[in-house]
């Protein structure tokens, strides 16, 4: 495996087929996010996994959710809501505050984005697919996502993720994504 190759054909999977992902597989795109590096190894990240009942709950949430958030526009409060009863597993992701240190709080952020990221390339090799997300139908800045996993102290969402396995017909129709090209975005000094 090239870690190269694989960071190029990273993709964000949105359409999943109607199949549940393994505990164990899970279990390991856990274990791989802890192997991400942190500042002073304070592992700051914390998980919460959605499943079943929880998932549906989950589910209701997002649904008042949008029809708040678009009130005058239900099909993207639909096709929104299609998205999560489609999507096999969530994973809510948390990054540890301390108490009045900004600079090692937002270390802590960017550690957890690796983890995340970690987990990304590990759901690659299971066959999953993954898709993060940071705002919108993830809930990632409403207060009662933070209510619904139960307002851990000294916590922030980092991001939602989607996962499960790929819908192969729509992933072989995805256009490749356009980069630009780093040279345009580097400094030689």
């Amino acid at each position: 495996m090239s870690i190269i190759k694989e960071l190029k054909s990273r993709r964000a999977i949105r359409d999943y087929r109607k199949q549940d992902v393994e505990d164990e597989k899970i279990k390991t795109l856990l274990d791989a996010a802890t192997w991400a590096p942190n500042d002073k190894m304070r592992e700051p990240w914390r998980f919460y996994v959605l499943k079943g009942e929880a998932k549906k709950r989950y589910e209701n949430l997002a649904e008042q959710y949008l029809l708040e958030r678009f009130p005058t526009k239900p099909h993207l409060v639909e096709s929104s809501l299609k998205v999560l009863t489609t999507t096999p597993v969530h994973i809510i992701v948390t990054s540890d505050i301390v108490p009045n240190d900004q600079e090692a709080t937002k270390d802590n952020e960017y550690a957890v984005c690796c983890a995340i990221h970690s987990m990304w390339l590990a759901a690659k090799e299971l066959g999953l697919g993954f898709v993060w997300r940071t705002r919108g139908v993830g809930l990632v800045h409403d207060e009662r996502l933070f209510q619904f996993i139960g307002s851990p102290e000294n916590k922030q969402v980092v991001g939602n993720l989607f996962i499960g396995y790929p819908d192969e017909e729509k992933r072989s129709n995805m256009k490749d994504p356009k980069r630009t090209s780093y040279e345009e975005k580097t400094t030689w000094l």
